[in-house]
Order: structure tokens, then C-alpha cells, then sequence
């Protein structure tokens, strides 16, 4: 089954297997379930180093663009400006784009302002199309994790949810889903609003827990908040901003917005009493912010719609791909 290995299985098999970071001091955060950045105490510094890596397997007119957000949305969303790079380059033969690859690289950092300074590339004929993974570092005067959310917090949204699946549904379902053009062209548009950089830094001082949803979209990265904090959050679906795009494109295809891939927006818990100057600050930096739920006391579930949910939450766009490849 594709997607994230599920929380049993990281805690049987991955967190407990890190070498010597359980003895060492400088390592702040570790693996963990919901947490995607690591945290490193740097020695005669007060800040803290993020890393955070990531792969991506996508058309290549994308995947070095999108490589670049998506490992720098992680570092953004523990309260650090993404400075440095490293990427691994696995292409499938000699004819795959090489060229175009490293050029959206370079570009999409430009563009985020950070230096790629490694990495690894080789020919794997065993792929069927270019698999990258990078790794984004940079420093953060406080580390923002995703268990920090607190009891009587509030829940911010950036953005709209299912920006990343809204653009899927138009590039890869477009023709079928019986939905105009023009909304289709607007939609795969959204693939630019990707990255988080600075979506995390206008709201990283006011913020106890930030994550960035993506697999499973907003339900499934405010399932990881309650989890990895052990908290109920109490999500408000009419308050969820959703675009009206996504609204068409969704509807046609019988998926939620809310469980499609959510790259572009961020999760954030604040104090209550933070919201408006959290907000405010979204919009001084020409940024959409809402306020979708609250955080409550009890052992950990997602409350959507009146629904209790504590198992972890597959994004609605699988079985449309499993389909598309069965018809294929």
C-alpha cells in the first residue's frame, strides 16, 4: 500500500533504533511520531540547527521545484529559515532530464534563498522515473515542534487546505472529472503556493506546535498535532477555508478536501490570546490565515464533524490513482 508507514510500525521498528542519539545531549529532538524536523543544540551557539529530509517521485517538469519545497516546508514549520541543501539524484536511464532537473533545483532555491552544498546523483535502472531526496537544514532561535500543542490553544490554518490536492486533481484528473478548463488552469496553478518558508515565519513566535500537513491532508495533519502532543483537537469544518477550485474538483471526484495532500498550508497551535496578532501577522505578510478549531484536554483524538477519529488517515487521492492504473 503506498504512503506513510503507519505510527505502529515506526515506534516497533524506527524510533528506537537512532544509534547514540537517546545519550546525546545536543539532540534536542529526535525521531518521533509527528515530528519531521530534527533539532540539534549547536555547541557556543543559543540556536538551534533543523533538518529535515525528504523524497519526492513526480513528473519531471516538477519534481526539482517541488523537491526543494517540500524538504524546506519541514524546517519552516520548526521555526527555522531553510539555508542549506543537499540532493540526491536518482534517475532511471541516461535519457531522463537531467538538465531540467537540477536547473528547477537551483531555481526553487534561489528562490527560497538557500545554497545546495551536496549530494549524491546516479543512474538506477530499476526506477521507472526520477526518485530525488533532499535534505534541508537551517537555524532557528527556538524550535517549534509538532507535540507542543497545549490545552486551551487555538488551531490556525494558512492558506486554504488541499493546495497540493487540488493541483493533483487538475493535472492528473482534469479531463475526466467534467470540470471547466479554466478552473482546471487555476487549480494546477496552485502547485506555486507550495511552499511554508513564509507562512512559518510570520507566525513562529506566537506558535506552541506547527506541522505541515501533507499525506492525508488537514484531517490527517491535525490528527498528527493530537497525537504527538496527546490532546483532543476539535476541528471546525465550516471555519476551514477551502477554495472554490478545490470545491469544484472535490466534488467532482467524490474526495474531501480536507484528506487530500495539503502541501502549502500550515497547522499551527497559539494561545488563545495570541490569534488576532497571529493572524494579523499572516496578513502584514499578504498571507490567508484562519482559525479552524481548538485544543482540548483528554487523551488524544481528532474530533471533524462530530466524527472520533484515532486512526491514522490515508489521503482520498490513492484509490484514484489505484483505479486510473487498473484501468490502465
Amino acid at each position: 500500500m503506498p504512503g506513510k508507514v503507519s505510527p505502529d510500525d515506526l515506534l516497533d521498528h524506527v524510533f528506537g533504533r537512532t544509534g547514540t542519539a537517546a545519550d546525546d545531549e545536543t539532540v534536542l529532538q529526535g525521531p518521533a511520531d509527528g515530528e519531521d524536523a530534527a533539532g540539534i543544540a549547536v555547541p557556543g551557539s543559543d540556536e538551534t540547527l533543523v533538518v529535515s529530509s525528504d523524497p519526492i517521485s513526480l513528473a519531471a517538469s516538477q519534481v526539482g521545484t517541488l523537491a526543494v519545497r517540500v524538504a524546506c516546508n519541514d524546517v519552516a514549520a520548526s521555526g527555522a529559515d531553510p539555508r542549506w541543501l543537499t540532493a540526491v539524484i536518482m534517475l532511471p536511464d541516461e535519457d531522463a532530464p537531467l538538465e531540467a532537473i537540477t536547473r528547477d533545483l537551483d531555481a526553487a532555491a534561489r528562490d527560497i534563498g538557500a545554497s545546495i552544498v551536496g549530494g549524491h546523483t546516479e543512474y538506477v535502472d530499476q526506477l521507472e522515473r526520477p526518485l530525488l531526496s533532499l535534505t534541508a537544514m537551517g537555524m532557528a532561535e527556538s524550535f517549534v515542534p509538532t507535540h507542543g500543542a497545549e490545552p486551551g490553544d487555538s488551531v490556525i490554518l494558512t492558506k486554504a487546505a488541499g493546495l497540493e490536492g487540488t493541483a493533483i486533481l487538475a493535472s492528473d484528473f482534469g479531463d475526466d472529472l467534467g470540470v471547466d478548463d479554466a478552473t482546471c488552469e487555476r487549480a494546477a496553478g496552485f502547485v506555486d503556493e507550495i511552499s511554508i518558508v513564509a507562512d512559518g515565519r510570520a507566525i513562529r513566535e506566537y506558535a506552541t506546535a506547527m506541522h505541515d500537513p501533507t499525506e492525508g491532508g488537514v484531517a490527517a495533519g491535525a490528527l498528527e498535532i493530537a497525537r504527538a502532543s496527546d490532546v483532543r483537537l476539535e476541528i471546525d469544518r465550516d471555519a476551514v477555508p477551502i477554495r472554490e477550485e478545490t470545491q469544484q474538483l472535490c466534488e467532482a471526484a467524490d474526495v474531501d478536501p480536507l484528506r487530500i495532500f495539503g502541501s502549502g498550508a500550515l497547522l499551527a497551535t497559539v494561545p488563545s490570546e495570541a490569534v488576532d496578532d497571529c493572524l494579523e501577522s499572516l496578513a502584514e505578510a499578504g498571507l490567508e490565515g484562519a482559525e479552524i478549531g481548538t485544543v482540548q484536554a483528554g487523551a488524544f483524538e481528532l474530533i471533524l464533524d462530530g466524527e472520533s477519529i484515532t486512526d491514522p488517515i490515508e489521503d482520498d487521492l490513492y484509490p484514484l490513482w489505484e483505479a486510473a492504473d487498473a484501468e490502465d
